[in-house]
């Protein structure tokens, strides 16, 4: 289970909300790289979806993640998440990680490994 984790980035549409969470937890347990995870949340199934991330690049201006499922393109204001096998688009605002959708703390905390 997840219990002890911060929200990093948090986008969201009416249909879904992508996430990007830091596990909490001493260096000694979690190597660099698996303290950070992203996640898909369907808000009318609450399926919760483990994004596995492949890669990521940064600018000023924009950043990427490039996901084995799908590929996400952010600023401060907003997203674009495309999936990869069907090809749907969506457009995200950015939401304020301290004040996230009840359902997703309720998924994350249900999460296990």
């Amino acid at each position: 289970m997840l219990s002890n984790f911060e929200i990093k980035r948090l986008f969201d549409n009416d249909q879904l909300i992508i996430v990007e969470i830091k596990i909490a937890g001493s260096a000694q347990e979690l190597y660099a790289a698996d303290q950070y995870e992203w996640f898909y949340l369907e808000k009318n199934s609450k399926a919760l979806i483990k994004l596995w991330l492949n890669s990521r690049d940064s600018s000023p201006a924009v950043e990427e993640r490039f996901f084995e499922q799908s590929y996400l393109k952010f600023n401060r204001t907003q997203a674009t998440y495309i999936e990869k096998y069907n090809s749907a688009q969506h457009t995200l605002s950015r939401q304020a990680s301290e004040k996230p959708h009840s359902d997703l703390l309720t998924a994350l905390d249900g999460y296990h490994y």
